[in-house]
């Protein structure tokens, strides 16, 4: 075992008695998308390094310390991607996607980042994100916030999650908010940390993220954004405000919530819970008017967000009362002539009931080992074939979870009682 070789360390594997949830889980997510008008876009997990360094940022702690960087066989650098928004925005711009066109894209996938692992937190992890391109609207930004509150609730984990909004305004208004953060935090330049100290000459917006127990109150008494927007940016929130009121969805302004990446504009939210410790953030996002330009495409007004799938699975495996897969039924069979006979059955019973799970006893073994198999599936019907069947064409159905006795029916009646009988 000295050789065993084992995963790398943050790449979680995910075990079939969670990818129940996950299933669960991306199903939910791509209905209530889909329900909205988004279309899917899949994009390759590697990139070239130029662009999350023209769109992240070469002085952020993602691409200074977190990016999987190497060089190919061509010697250009290649990067697995950290997020999945640049890709998204370069692929758009690469096929012509967005010139006088209006976009509601949606994707799923892995992202990777060097960090320290902890629970929910993983160096490949899962994002599932929204992104909306061509409207500039404070009403695109309430409907993009309102799928994620759908999505949430058709997980049964909306009254889990809080969703707080903020503004950072115009680039113009931003520049100005920037001068006075950095002023205000240089008369506190020995009390900052390293990175905070670092990010006041490259990013100090970031420095109002800090979760450093020892600064919060030279944080909470900053300069607030709210004090620096402009008319537009002030409008474009309150009728934000006015649309979620309308929509039923709660929220907390927080002038804290920031972005620090100069192509982020007007709107940003986040969706945090307060049951999963310090990874309270399931879903964050915000407009980013600027970003297109950037890489080199036409000014077009963007939005967007990415949900953590790890940490809404751990929030689902709390709540859910039951959070594991189970088959509907166990097909116990006594013979060859039984079991050829069960697994025409078995797919007749898959091809009429949609979405039933039917497991067949494969194996052979004596009727009450397979009867111990049948319970420890989880199944809620076994269904027994043997010789006196076959003979009779009949067929046996014993209810696993319920308290009802063993019962016998002609094999043509099995799947309208079927039909009837299980909670699928």
């Amino acid at each position: 075992m000295e050789n065993l070789i084992k995963a790398i360390r943050g790449m979680n594997d995910i075990l079939p008695s969670e990818t129940f949830l996950w299933q669960h889980a991306e199903k939910t997510m791509r209905q209530v998308l889909h329900s909205f008008g988004f279309q899917e876009i899949r994009v390759p997990i590697l990139e070239k390094t130029e662009l999350f360094q023209r769109t992240i940022g070469e002085v952020t702690d993602i691409v200074e310390k977190e990016m999987y960087t190497f060089l190919d066989r061509n010697n250009e650098s290649l990067t697995l991607r950290p997020e999945i928004t640049a890709s998204c925005v370069r692929a758009g711009i690469e096929h012509g996607l967005f010139y006088n066109q209006i976009q509601r894209l949606w994707y799923f996938g892995p992202c990777f980042r060097y960090e320290r692992p902890q629970k929910g937190r993983y160096r490949q992890f899962y994002h599932l994100g929204a992104e909306v391109f061509g409207l500039e609207g404070p009403d695109v930004d309430a409907e993009l916030i309102q799928t994620v509150a759908k999505i949430y609730e058709k997980l049964g984990l909306r009254s889990h999650i809080q969703l707080q909004i903020n503004t950072i305004g115009s680039r113009e208004s931003r520049a100005h908010y920037r001068t006075h953060l950095v002023d205000y935090f240089t008369k506190y330049l020995h009390d900052l940390d390293e990175d905070s100290r670092r990010r006041l000459t490259t990013n100090p917006l970031r420095i109002l993220d800090s979760k450093n127990p020892v600064m919060q109150d030279i944080i909470e008494n900053a300069p607030k954004m709210l004090e620096f927007l402009d008319a537009e940016s002030e409008k474009h929130f309150e009728t934000l405000k006015d649309y979620l009121t309308h929509l039923n969805i709660a929220f907390t302004v927080n002038p804290r919530l920031v972005r620090g990446l100069d192509y982020y504009t007007k709107t940003v939210f986040e969706w945090v819970t307060t049951e999963l410790g310090a990874q309270g953030t399931v879903c964050g996002g915000g407009r980013y008017d600027g970003l297109i330009e950037q890489l080199g495409g036409k000014p077009t007004p963007a939005l967007g967000y990415a949900i953590g799938l790890e940490r809404t699975i751990l929030l689902l495996q709390q709540t859910m009362k039951n959070n594991t897969y189970h088959p509907h039924i166990y097909f116990i069979v006594d013979g060859e002539n039984a079991t050829k006979t069960a697994m025409t059955l078995s797919n007749n019973i898959r091809d009429a009931i949609e979405n039933v799970r039917v497991i067949m006893h494969c194996g052979g073994g004596n009727i009450k080992n397979q009867f111990k198999k049948a319970d420890k599936s989880g199944a809620a019907i076994a269904l027994i074939l043997g010789e006196q069947e076959l003979n009779n064409g009949t067929i046996g159905i014993k209810f696993l979870r319920e308290d009802k006795a063993q019962i016998s029916l002609d094999q043509d009646q099995l799947i309208e009682f079927l039909k009837t009988s299980l909670k699928i």
